[in-house]
């Protein structure tokens, strides 16, 4: 298969890569923090809304979503509608106490709750994990997209080429300019989706037509499950149902109980790398309004970014490829001859095959827009934390503008960082099963603290950095043992399982660690505990508002749409 771009495809791209950057230099406000790092707080919702879903279809996610659905597993799409839920959870409770404190990031919000111990921690961990998840991986996709059409060029310098090219608007412009340029991506990615997944039905004759192969191919024994479960995003586990087993699905049906809540309410509601966007609206409604509109942009991702997976896997199961990829137990060779063995070229693969010039080049220069997109973002919301939360803890008396030149500084440092990661992800094999056992890591402890600050008053800081710290000890001695290849079921549990069990023993952890040492002050607890009071306070202040403009009416008419959508996957 040939993966060749025309000279026209190549103008379009290089058009783009310049507009994108032109545009997010012109759009920056950094005459001082505020404006460099939220924005000016100004953002509307329809921004707001469309930033935080362009930061989160990132190409490493729209390449492990087809590249999963390539092996006929459907339940990533779980992720993605289950975003409505956090998203409506988090505008009712959560949002309102974030913007009202005023914080610049989410580990400044644990310091008013409880100390500066804890900010550190999760301010740290936070870094870390931006540069491990979602900027190098970006990085990381971004060697498969741009290796396939320069197959020449050393992944190295790849990375640094396309880590240089985010940071040359971000650096200069701040959260301002990443926003609106991710309005600019986020229309384009949704474009050639749409365009791919239209091309990509052509071939297989239709919906129907798609659901006619899957079935012959149960009938003929060639694949476990007909059209009905192939398309299904309910599926058991593989043998023991606790237990991580080959070829069983990513969410199993009783992951929607268990470790997804728990890692969408992360990324959701703690990740500074989301959250940041939400910071900057302009007032409680926008940013209300910016999440739902969120959580609606979540829904069709079924259509133009899971299904074309199952399409691929209809057009290229025969096919054999020779793709360099890093050597690994399924390519020992570092040459991978079926996309089974590198599901993360399933995407481009199809993008390479089915798309005519101009075309061609629009939704390369989509996937690249998608990759530049997290870039920036993480690369803004890391800076800000590293600049807010250590740098001016260290030298308080800096100016507004030695604040600026400090995130510069320090996304700099973090594209460097970032681009040294990057080539070790390939190691790992499957991008997204990478992404998400990060995640399982990371998330647990820190969900537990804000769960138990927002909503426990007795909650006390010795408590949060305890089980704070207690959790990373527990994810090293997983991590040490999976990698030892322990045998034993503690270090067998499906991550999702790991994740939810983590999460209970950081609980009971915080619960008796405060419930043994002195309870907070009222004078700390002063407007950071939700009480139901304030449902009634928030409901005379929304009795002006049309129903339309009332974030529960569309809260209600977005979880029917969902219900709907998750109703016919089921």
């Amino acid at each position: 298969m040939e993966m060749n771009l025309d000279t026209f495809d190549f103008i379009v791209i290089a058009l783009y890569f310049v507009g994108i950057i032109v545009y997010g230099i012109s759009q920056s406000k950094r005459a001082n923090s505020e404006e460099y790092f939220l924005g000016g707080r100004s953002l509307t919702w329809p921004v707001v809304g469309i930033s935080l879903f362009a930061a989160n279809i990132s190409s490493s996610t729209l390449i492990g979503l087809a590249g999963s659905a390539y092996i006929l597993d459907m339940t990533v799409y779980n992720y993605e509608w289950y975003a409505v839920l956090v998203l409506v959870f988090f505008a009712i409770f959560f949002l309102p106490f974030y913007l009202k404190s005023g914080v610049y990031t989410m580990p400044e919000f644990l310091e008013k709750r409880y100390d500066q111990r804890s900010r550190y921690y999760f301010s740290f961990i936070t870094v870390v994990g931006n540069v491990l998840i979602d900027t190098a991986a970006s990085l990381y996709v971004g060697t498969i997209v741009l290796g396939l059409i320069f197959p020449s060029l050393p992944p190295w310098l790849v990375i640094v080429l396309l880590a240089f090219s985010a940071a040359a608007y971000t650096i200069p412009g701040g959260l301002n300019s990443v926003v609106k340029t991710e309005v600019i991506q986020a229309v384009v990615l949704i474009f050639g989706s749409c365009i791919l997944t239209y091309y990509g039905l052509s071939e297989v004759g239709g919906w129907s037509g798609m659901i006619d192969q899957l079935n012959e191919l149960n009938a003929a024994g060639e694949i476990d499950k007909n059209a009905t479960e192939a398309l299904s995003i309910v599926r058991d586990n593989n043998g023991p149902w606790w237990k991580a087993t080959e070829g069983g699905p990513i969410v199993p049906w009783w992951g929607l109980l268990t470790g997804v809540p728990l890692l969408g309410f992360y990324f959701w509601a703690n990740n500074q790398f989301m959250v940041q966007r939400v910071l900057s609206s302009k007032n409680l409604n926008h940013g209300r309004w910016g999440a739902l509109f969120a959580g609606l942009l979540k829904l069709p991702v079924v259509l133009i970014m899971v299904i074309p997976g199952t399409i691929a896997y209809l057009l290229y199961r025969n096919e054999t490829f020779n793709y360099a990829v890093p050597t690994s137990g399924a390519n020992p060779d570092g040459i991978c001859e079926n996309l089974l063995f590198c599901t993360d070229f399933t995407y481009p693969t199809m993008v390479f095959d089915l798309l005519p010039t101009g075309l061609l080049g629009l939704v390369i220069a989509g996937l690249l827009a998608a990759m530049m997109s997290s870039i920036s973002a993480t690369f803004n919301s890391a800076s800000t934390l590293i600049t807010m939360d250590f740098v001016n803890k260290l030298r308080p008396n800096m100016t507004s503008k030695q604040l600026v030149r400090s995130g510069q500084i320090s996304t700099l440092v973090l594209v460097i960082l970032a681009s040294l990661w990057a080539p070790m992800i390939g190691k790992y094999g499957d991008l997204f099963k990478y992404l998400q056992d990060i995640l399982g890591y990371i998330a647990p402890p820190v969900v537990s603290a804000f769960l138990l600050g927002l909503f426990w008053k007795r909650a006390n800081s010795t408590g949060s950095i305890v089980s704070l710290l207690f959790g990373m000890l527990m994810a090293a001695i997983w991590v040490i043992g999976i990698v030892s290849e322990v045998d034993h079921w503690f270090f067998q549990m499906h991550f999702l399982l790991r994740t939810t069990v983590l999460f209970f023993l950081c609980l009971i952890v915080h619960i008796i660690v405060s419930m043994s040492t002195a309870a907070p002050s009222e004078e700390k607890l002063k407007g950071m505990i939700w009480t139901p009071k304030l449902i009634k306070e928030e409901t005379a202040e929304l009795a002006d508002l049309p129903w339309y403009l009332n974030y529960r009416y569309l809260s209600i008419i977005l979880l029917i749409i969902t219900t709907f959508v998750v109703g016919y996957f089921w």
